[in-house]
């Protein structure tokens, strides 16, 4: 009888599914709720997708509908689906004292991105630390904040709450009090809850490696390569981002327009961090402009960076690309990067990634276009917000059938897990190209 085997991308799908499965039971059971009625398997579904995949997309508002206990559940789906099950279960291998093997480490490295399976052990113990440290500082400061208004019991709990799903890049807010599906729109001018939100996302998003280099190098001149492209891209965005949002925005009368010039500044830069897969908002998502709305697209499209708890094609990717295009346009055949040369593989890669999530998000969008009842713009924001795992929505979530819930869990998974990972998983029977064999060089006409 042969034996079943899977492989190490198939094993990643395959836990994390499990993992939302598992959510989903615990979500759908009537405890989970204040009402004290089952919600329904299609949303206890959506909801527990949402959760792991740190998305924020949400049917109902969090705070308003979810018992404690459920809320308890989605917190912890959040922490889990951010770090990763790999990185979880190891740590728990390691509590019960078991050795990690060779085969697990690869899988380790394959879940977070890495190239060797060496240190694995080492860094999922400084995932942990770091994890610990920047969310337990987010919590301390948000709990302080929150407790003055909302108590201190239901402060800390809250400060808890928004720290971990502000590190993950999450997006779910229990800020539903001041209003469903208000998000952070009450504390657009709070400085310390804006500015605390938004470092923890930037952080969770630059990615595991990138801290390690950061704190064993900490000069930039001797970063690695990723680290490197990962912080000047993510500087480029924030800050482009921030531009973009305070000049579209700056006389929109339902948005920065009615703020004082300290609260505009907040907004905008809250605008620019948050589409990096967080979720959160200040501003009413509907009523900013239709330039500002394609911008954050484009911000949700790119995400965070590899290894990270943020989702979308990544900022080494479309880092890749640029730099792809500027040779071109040189004239150069190599690909240049801080004085380092790429290689072939990784912008073929890149280009892959930037494709096949293209692929992803025009056939959601279309799937939601023939089943649901909208205009093409708010689908597009929709797909392209549930692919980069942003959890941004014009407002439609809550409103579409199960065959857009269904659409919209797949797009979150996939854009979760990775489109190249899951081609992978799905391709059983793939192989490396025989490198002995090449085909004579051709020719063709392009632009």
């Amino acid at each position: 009888m042969k034996k079943f085997k899977i492989s190490q991308t198939q094993a990643i799908v395959i836990g994390f599914a499990a993992i939302i499965f598992a959510g989903c039971i615990l979500l759908n059971l009537p405890i989970s709720t204040k009402s004290g009625y089952s919600i329904g398997f299609v949303n206890a579904l959506f909801t527990s997708t949402s959760a792991v995949c740190v998305t924020g997309l949400v049917v109902v508002d969090t705070y308003t509908h979810w018992s404690v206990f459920g809320q308890v559940i989605i917190l912890l789906l959040i922490q889990i689906g951010g770090l990763g099950f790999m990185t979880l279960a190891t740590l728990f291998s390691l509590a019960l004292g078991r050795k990690i093997s060779f085969k697990e480490r690869l899988l380790i490295a394959e879940s977070l991105n890495q190239y060797s399976p060496q240190g694995m052990v080492k860094l999922i113990k400084d995932i942990l630390l770091g994890t610990m440290i920047f969310e337990g500082i987010g919590a301390i400061i948000l709990s302080i904040r929150f407790a003055g208004q909302y108590g201190i019991k239901d402060g800390i709990f809250k400060g808890i709450f928004h720290s971990i799903s502000a590190f993950c890049n999450a997006g779910f807010d229990l800020m539903g009090g001041n209003g469903q599906f208000s998000s952070f729109s009450t504390y657009v001018e709070d400085p310390v809850v804006n500015l605390t939100i938004m470092a923890l996302v930037i952080i969770g998003g630059l990615g595991f490696a990138v801290w390690e280099d950061v704190y064993k190098t900490r000069n930039f001149s001797e970063f690695r390569v990723h680290t490197k492209l990962v912080l000047v891209t993510t500087t480029i965005l924030v800050v482009s981002g921030f531009i973009f949002f305070m000049a579209l925005e700056y006389f929109n009368t339902e948005t920065l327009q009615p703020l004082s010039l300290k609260g505009k500044v907040l907004a905008s830069m809250f605008q620019s961090v948050t589409p990096r897969t967080a979720g959160f908002n200040t501003l009413s998502l509907p009523d900013l402009t239709n330039a500002s709305k394609l911008i954050t697209m484009v911000l949700m499209f790119i995400g965070g960076s590899p290894g990270s708890t943020a989702g979308g094609i990544k900022t080494t990717t479309a880092g890749v690309l640029l730099f792809a295009v500027i040779s071109v346009l040189r004239g150069c055949k190599d690909v240049n990067v801080f004085k380092k040369r790429l290689e072939i593989e990784v912008i073929i890669r890149s280009l892959a990634i930037v494709l096949l999530s293209l692929f992803v998000i025009i056939s959601t969008t279309i799937v939601l276009s023939i089943f649901e009842n909208a205009t093409l713009f708010e689908y597009l924001f929709e797909s392209t917000s549930a692919f980069g795992t942003v959890g941004l929505s014009m407002g439609i979530t809550p409103t579409l059938g199960r065959i857009g819930k269904l659409a919209l869990i797949i797009t979150m998974f996939m854009g979760r897990v990775g489109v190249l990972t899951m081609g992978m998983a799905v391709n059983i029977r793939i192989q490396k190209s025989d490198t002995k064999l090449k085909y004579p060089i051709e020719k063709i006409l392009v632009g």
